[in-house]
């Protein structure tokens, strides 16, 4: 019952932000674009959320950290366990090494 209290929150999280599960098969970037870009910038330069970029605090977290965070939510950031599957995840932290490499 609470994991699906959980997922209902997150879904209401998404929800308000205005933004909607991305396709299974979708890149990091349309991923960060759809999901995390109205919170922490287009650029991953911040804004709600903190920066992600080149220089930030998380270029320097393991994945290991990021992962913990997307799965299960940190501080106001909402979890997205139920609306990314393992491999969304992986290609989003993909897209942010990519970027924060730059």
């Amino acid at each position: 019952m609470r994991r699906k209290v959980a997922a209902v929150a997150a879904v209401l999280a998404v929800a308000g932000c205005g933004v909607s599960a991305p396709p299974s098969d979708a890149t990091g970037e349309q991923i960060y674009r759809n999901l995390c870009a109205n919170c922490h910038g287009a650029n991953l330069e911040g804004r709600v959320g903190p920066a992600l970029g080149p220089g930030s605090n998380a270029a320097a977290q393991p994945d290991s950290f990021i992962e913990t965070t997307v799965l299960h939510g940190r501080g106001g950031m909402p979890s997205f366990r139920s609306v990314l599957d393992d491999d969304q995840v992986q290609r989003l932290i993909g897209y942010l090494r990519e970027v924060q490499g730059e």
